[in-house]
């Protein structure tokens, strides 16, 4: 599990006083902090415990701050998206440089890192899968700008045949481990966050085996 702190979030040192029901200083990077209380919020009650007011009170302010900084409920979670988003690509490559490095290898690899974050992240998962998407945190891009999907279309590259869409290779991956993802934390493989039995997850990546033609192994 990568540690958010491993992670370039902001966080105004004045967060961890101000969180104390004792002190109502505000902290001088307000913003970031209700973020980082945001991201708190969904880590220990996942989507259901973000709100307002409480992210307001995790950060020690009155519950009208947020106002200030974010458009509602939703600017909140579009704030916090953007900060998860660089931990989930982090996911991503880390798994990619750890595994196998053969390029079927580092395909799995990603997907296996894509899972792992939406188990140890589900709630920061759902919110940057909103309303708007990966390309929802692309300000004035698209989503194949995302750091992300920079990735994933790294990987996916030695399968697409000749005469193929690129994109038609990508969305075929997404769409795998996007919705055993989801699925999985659903609960429809057990427990969410418990063990795949029987290497299920294995045997689904069994069929990127059978993806392009290109041979490459």
């Amino acid at each position: 599990m990568i540690k958010l702190d491993t992670v370039k979030v902001l966080v105004d040192p004045a967060f961890m006083t101000a969180s104390s029901p004792s002190s109502r200083s505000q902290p001088k990077n307000l913003r970031n902090t209700l973020v980082r209380a945001g991201i708190d919020l969904l880590e220990e009650g996942g989507i259901e415990a973000l709100t307002l007011r409480k992210c307001a009170a995790r950060a020690g302010v009155s519950h009208a701050a947020p106002a200030h900084h974010f458009d509602g409920l939703a600017g909140l979670k579009a704030a916090i998206a953007a900060e998860g988003f660089q931990i989930f690509s982090n996911y991503m490559r880390e798994a990619r440089v750890q595994g196998d490095q053969s390029a079927r290898g580092q395909l799995k690899s990603i997907c296996r890192g894509y899972l792992q974050f939406g188990v140890d992240h589900g709630g920061i998962l759902r919110v940057i899968f909103g309303d708007r998407g990966l390309a929802g945190l692309v300000p004035g891009g698209t989503r194949e700008d995302a750091d992300a999907y920079q990735i994933l279309r790294e990987v996916c590259a030695p399968f697409v045949p000749e005469g193929t869409s690129a994109r038609v290779i990508e969305l075929q991956v997404w769409s795998l481990i996007h919705g055993f993802t989801m699925l999985s934390l659903a609960g429809e493989f057990g427990a969410p966050g418990g063990p795949l039995e029987d290497g299920l997850f294995d045997q689904i990546l069994g069929l990127l085996n059978a993806l392009g033609t290109s041979g490459t192994t």
